[in-house]
């Protein structure tokens, strides 16, 4: 799995891991998959979940090794895909497919859906983004923008 990850990202997989292996024998339970791979940032449905212990052939009361993990996680990220998911959701809003958003109107639902942001965070992102409170946002430019990996310094 270490042509697949850097360094870096296997030593925060197992430091995260290592939370959850409660018995300190290098596994965690298999009830504790879905919440590991949650806080590292992926988004596994408990049917994902279910899949992923299945192919390992692992019961709901068993036990991951952290290899094993490593082999779930880089399955589940391969299978992720955030900018088309996001620009998915823009298109499925934009009846009339004119490829943008009103910033109220994303601003809008970015404070009151799914996970809810504060106004103080939306600006900031617009800061960010270059964009005006009154404009309109292209949202294939914004999508881009926003799944950019972070800066690393």
């Amino acid at each position: 799995m270490a042509k697949f990850f850097t360094p870096a990202q296997i030593s925060e997989f197992k430091e995260c891991f290592s939370l959850y292996d409660k018995k300190l024998k290098g596994k965690i339970d298999s009830k504790d998959l879905i919440t590991v791979m949650r806080c590292l940032g992926s988004s596994p449905t408990p049917g994902e979940i279910e899949r992923h212990l299945q192919v390992h052939k692992i019961g709901k009361k068993g036990e991951v090794d952290f290899s094993t993990f490593l082999i779930m996680m880089h399955r589940q990220m391969q299978q992720e895909d955030p900018k088309s998911e996001i620009l998915e959701a823009f298109r499925m809003t934009d009846k009339q497919k004119r490829g943008y958003i009103q910033a109220s109107e994303l601003r809008a639902k970015l404070t009151t859906l799914g996970e809810k942001l504060t106004n103080r965070e939306v600006d900031e992102l617009f800061r960010e983004a270059n964009i005006r409170s009154n404009g309109n946002i292209k949202y294939a430019e914004f999508t881009q923008m926003v799944t950019l990996p972070p800066v690393d310094y």
